[in-house]
């Protein structure tokens, strides 16, 4: 069973829905839950919010955040608010964010697979971020399935 497979099962089984808000991975993680049958019982919606505007003007990320001397949009600052608007715009029980560096290359700050992640509910905000090894399209998939299996730990812990 893949993750988006388990997030659906287990999403159902205890009557929650998610979201997600979605910038490296380009709507990858919605792609995999709606590829998971079942999927319009629990997934929402979901907002790939590729650019800086994006992020602020739809999702509420603050612009302190954005823009020097703020974290950047690279950072688990910004993938809280993200996920944090992702649940705000849908209702969902559990919203995930992505936000990193798909490749090629760093940023300077961060290498080329840096990725951070947001999870938000009713009761919580938390963040973690990862390195991911490989090209683009590597980085990219890895991070849309973890971000998949972040829904189903959180799912488990609410209920």
């Amino acid at each position: 069973m893949t993750n988006a497979e388990t997030l659906v099962a287990e999403l159902k089984k205890r009557r929650l829905t998610c979201a997600t808000a979605e910038s490296c991975t380009g709507g990858g993680v919605g792609a995999l839950i709606t590829g998971a049958p079942g999927a319009s019982e629990v997934f929402l919606g979901g907002v790939v919010s590729y650019t800086n505007n994006i992020k602020r003007d739809i999702l509420g990320v603050p612009e302190s955040i954005l823009n020097p001397p703020g974290s950047g949009a690279v950072s688990e600052e910004c993938a809280a608010a993200m996920a944090q608007g992702a649940r705000r715009l849908t209702g969902a029980d559990i919203a995930v964010s992505v936000t990193g560096l798909a490749g090629p290359g760093g940023d300077g700050v961060h290498p080329q697979g840096y990725v951070c992640f947001g999870v938000a509910t009713a009761s919580k905000s938390a963040t973690c971020s990862r390195i991911f090894a490989g090209d683009r399209a590597a980085v990219r998939k890895a991070a849309a399935d973890f971000a998949c299996s972040l829904i189903v730990e959180e799912a488990r812990r609410i209920s």
